[in-house]
């Protein structure tokens, strides 16, 4: 297989890059400032429904779930960058097999070939 190893490390950073924003802009709407705290508040001193609390609650637990797997996805592109400097990007860790391009192209990141993802992921 012959790579492009520099517009693979170029598209990875550029994957990187735009998972750091999503991954600062979600952080920042998890860490509310007083204002959104008080605007979020109740208009009465009447207690907030719980419902409307279990909402909320629902709400942040998404998004710190959606945060968690950003933070994982950006690991696995920096591994993927460290494979590239290694020169073993694009062969498969189990059984070192080269990697389907067209596997690549859609996940740049992959650290398997089709067969052993399986197995990875029905573990």
């Amino acid at each position: 297989m012959s790579l492009d190893t520099n517009a693979v490390k170029r598209r990875l950073i550029e994957e990187k890059d735009r998972l750091a924003t999503t991954v600062a802009e979600l952080a920042d709407g998890l860490d509310l400032d007083e204002a959104e705290r008080s605007s979020l508040g109740e208009l009465t001193p009447v207690d907030q429904h719980p419902a409307d609390a279990g909402s909320e609650t629902f709400e942040r637990e998404k998004d710190a779930a959606i945060l968690t797997t950003l933070t994982a996805r950006a690991s696995e592109i920096d591994a993927a960058l460290e494979r590239v400097e290694r020169g073993t990007y694009g062969k498969c860790e189990t059984c070192g097999e080269e990697i389907p391009v067209e596997r690549l192209d859609m996940f740049p990141d992959a650290r398997f070939c089709v067969a052993h993802q399986s197995e990875q992921e029905s573990d």
